[in-house]
């Protein structure tokens, strides 16, 4: 058995990435942690704080190829986050001007929740504790 622990962090590659640095940490206020530049590669990295005990790491390569974002396409569906007010996390996106879906209650937790997503059509939740 690997006795796994948690998660450690969840990697995302932008497309551009002074638009999507200013979403993660402006918009949804994540902490930067470190932010690196790697010249080998024309990319950047940056480290975010999620809640003080995740990570997301976004990336920048050049030229990214694009990748299907369907909500039911095979691999990833959508990274959630939890927040204690939907309805006050639903205002502060709309106010920065992020679309969001109508907030729905999920049939078996009984949990309100909504959708939207990143510049780069990424799918996000914000799911009510």
């Amino acid at each position: 058995m690997l006795n796994l622990k948690k998660i450690h962090h969840v990697a995302i590659i932008c497309s551009d990435y002074k638009r999507s640095r200013h979403f993660y940490t402006e918009v949804l206020g994540f902490r930067i942690l470190l932010e690196t530049y790697r010249e080998a590669r024309d990319s950047y990295k940056l480290d975010l704080e999620v809640g003080g005990q995740y990570q997301i790491e976004l990336f920048s390569f050049p030229n990214p190829p694009a990748r299907p974002s369907h909500p039911e396409a095979a691999g990833l569906r959508h990274l959630a986050f939890e927040v204690d007010d939907i309805d006050e996390a639903v205002f502060h996106l709309n106010e920065c001007n992020v679309v969001t879906e109508p907030i729905r209650i999920d049939e078996t937790a009984d949990k309100r929740f909504t959708f939207f997503a990143d510049p780069d059509g990424l799918p996000l939740e914000l799911y009510e504790k």
